[in-house]
């Protein structure tokens, strides 16, 4: 839904971007790569399907995807 701007399951393109919230630290699906909260928290940007309800998850940054494959690796 990211990069066609259309629903993979029902085909509408009533996609809706649901951005981190920065002031929360524990808003929306974060990745945690330090047991410092704040410092390693990677957001998960999600896309949702406002007809069907067909959510996808996006770690949106080239950075953020390098630090998860240095912590994780």
């Amino acid at each position: 839904m990211k990069n066609s701007g259309k629903c993979l399951k029902c085909g509408s393109t009533n996609i809706i971007r649901i951005p981190d919230n920065p002031n929360r630290h524990a808003s929306g699906n974060n990745i945690y790569t330090t047991t410092l909260t704040l410092m390693g928290k990677i957001p998960v940007i999600r896309y949702v399907c406002c007809d069907c309800g067909y959510v996808e998850n996006w770690v949106e940054g080239k950075s953020e995807l390098d630090k998860i494959k240095r912590t994780f690796l």
